[in-house]
């Protein structure tokens, strides 16, 4: 056996994940990855959906901001602490890979400056990042849809029919309608995740992968490659949206593991790195989790299963989809056609639930046998067999990410009565979720896309069997689960790696870094066959409530809208 001392020095990566409220920095050993430490740091303000900092203003509902000081202030907190628990020096972290949450926009000066940090428009809503879940662009959807429709824009089949309120545009056309000074002042706007890129290296550098999937750019042009919609659908949008993307973006975009530039050398002092370092184009953060899973082969759909979930897998050639949220070619993995659907709440849906619906009774039996609330709930929910609860539910308490891309829907519980119990409701809001997975793939393979497996990964992946296991009853469909609990973090580290050419393409980083755990999950038949009947009630009760343009939902979102507004122009 030969000694660590006789070997070659270990190579190491960093990989920065940017979530929904923290940031995580994680130390991968490039050659074998092994995780040598990671660190979390919290955003300050978390997600603004009340009130912007320092400020008694009510925000408008469906509103949800971030300070992007936050992510500067958890980039220095929590690499600096990664390196110090991995007992490392900087200077050996030989790349940098990022990932974001997506689309998170924000309006920017010429020098990546974000408005909302200038005193000026400290208190004005727009000028903050408009986080994934910022749902209050949904009439500027609406008006996107439309004018994409009734022109007949390509964008409309890349997206499986529907452009989303959580994108790109339309947070640009609710900033320019509702704040037209902060649109006129920006000089760029950017994905954060662009942005963080841009603050690391110097440099402003925007990823393919995010343009695809969130901003239009989809349409081919034998001179340009892939190009955004034409001149004429963006003035149809609106008059001063002509000229948009030459005027506040940047067409310089690079493929997912490409080198963005290096560190510099204030970002390197900040962070304890050596100057130049290596850094990845920015990317989304359940793309990158794919090749951390070992998933780059046609056929394995993969799932980022945290506060919401994201359905990625790749393809050799382009489907047209319902509902999908795009289709993009090298948008996930390079030489391949990307795929990405998803569901608006899942972690967070059993998370309000057991804030908000787990009675005292339960939280105190879980205090007394030492439990969390969640697996209180999910050691009951587990001796239920399908049915038994004579619960279904619909997983759309976020509004509908796909396949009908409406985030005024809302969620639906039926079958109550009053003898239904906590775990019961806990274990229909499970099943719905599963419910909503299972439509995302039969959108996919009605169309001939493939999927034969399923790969789990994030925090409920690692620590819900139940969860996973009814995924898999419910689908019929294996599940493997990804060894690392922290893949988005590995996956960036996996492109930096690329970047930094550690390794010569994806392909040869999975080999080198990606691991499943050694036991998945297989379907129970019997199950199944219950599940297939529940299910068809499912689908049923998702085309009642979600494709009637009168849906009792969207009546009940338009009331409590006109109600919040009344009441904010009561306080102001």
């Amino acid at each position: 056996m030969v000694s660590r001392s006789l070997r070659s020095p270990r190579r190491y990566a960093l990989g920065i994940d940017f979530g929904t409220l923290s940031a995580r920095a994680l130390v991968v050993d490039v050659d074998t990855g092994e995780e040598a430490a990671s660190a979390v740091h919290d955003y300050r303000h978390g997600s603004i959906q009340e009130r912007l900092p320092g400020t008694q203003d009510r925000l408008p509902p469906e509103f949800a901001l971030q300070d992007p000081g936050d992510y500067l202030e958890s980039l220095h907190g929590a690499v600096p602490k990664a390196l110090k628990q991995a007992g490392i020096r900087g200077d050996q972290i030989l790349s940098v890979g990022t990932d974001f949450t997506s689309c998170t926009m924000l309006p920017t000066r010429a020098d990546g400056t974000p408005l909302c940090l200038e005193p000026r428009w400290r208190r004005e809503p727009h000028a903050y990042a408009k986080l994934w879940k910022h749902h209050a662009a949904q009439p500027e959807a609406d008006h996107i849809n439309a004018i994409g429709q009734s022109r007949a824009e390509r964008f409309m089949k890349a997206y499986g029919g529907r452009y989303s309120s959580e994108w790109f545009f339309s947070k640009l056309l609710e900033t320019l309608r509702h704040a037209p000074a902060v649109y006129a002042e920006a000089d760029r706007f950017i994905e954060a995740g662009d942005w963080i890129v841009w603050k690391l290296c110097g440099q402003e550098r925007r990823g393919l992968s995010a343009a695809g999937f969130k901003a239009m750019r989809v349409y081919p042009d034998s001179r340009d490659g892939w190009t955004y919609p034409s001149r004429d659908f963006f003035k149809a949008l609106h008059p001063r949206l002509a000229n948009v993307v030459a005027e506040k973006l940047s067409t310089d975009l690079l493929p997912p593991g490409a080198r963005a530039g290096g560190l510099t050398a204030a970002m390197a002092r900040r962070l304890g790195l050596r100057e130049g370092t290596p850094v990845a184009v920015g990317n989304i953060d359940a793309h990158v989790a794919v090749p951390a899973c070992g998933a780059s082969r046609p056929g394995e759909m993969v799932m980022i299963l945290g506060t919401s979930t994201c359905h990625l897998l790749v393809g050799d050639q382009p489907q047209w989809v319902e509902g999908m949220c795009g289709v993009v070619q090298d948008g996930v993995i390079a030489g391949s056609w990307g795929y990405e659907a998803g569901q608006a709440g899942v972690g967070d849906l059993f998370a309000w639930y057991v804030e908000h619906g787990a009675p005292a009774s339960v939280q105190a039996e879980a205090r007394r046998r030492k439990q969390t609330v969640y697996a209180r709930l999910e050691s009951e929910a587990a001796k239920l067999v399908p049915g038994e609860s004579g619960l279904l539910a619909l997983d759309w308490w976020n509004g509908c990410r796909s396949v009908l891309m409406d985030s005024a829907l809302s969620g639906c519980l039926l079958g109550a009565t009053l003898g239904t119990r906590p775990h019961e409701i806990y274990r229909a809001l499970i099943e719905a979720t599963a419910f909503g997975t299972r439509r995302i793939i039969e959108a996919f393979t009605s169309q001939g896309v493939r999927i034969h497996r399923l790969v789990g990964c994030g925090g409920l992946a690692q620590r819900s069997a139940l969860l996973m296991q009814i995924y898999s009853d419910v689908t019929g469909l294996p599940i493997r689960v990804a060894a690392s609990e922290q893949t988005c973090a590995l996956g960036a580290a996996m492109h930096g790696a690329v970047a930094a050419g550690l390794h010569k393409d994806m392909t040869a980083a999975t080999r080198a870094m990606a691991r499943t755990q050694g036991n998945g999950y297989q379907p129970n038949r019997g199950r199944k066959q219950v599940y297939d009947r529940l299910y068809a009630e499912y689908v049923r009760l998702h085309d009642t409530f979600g494709r009637d343009a009168q849906s009792p939902m969207k009546r009940l979102r338009q009331l409590r809208t006109q109600a919040l507004r009344r009441e904010s122009r009561l306080q102001r």
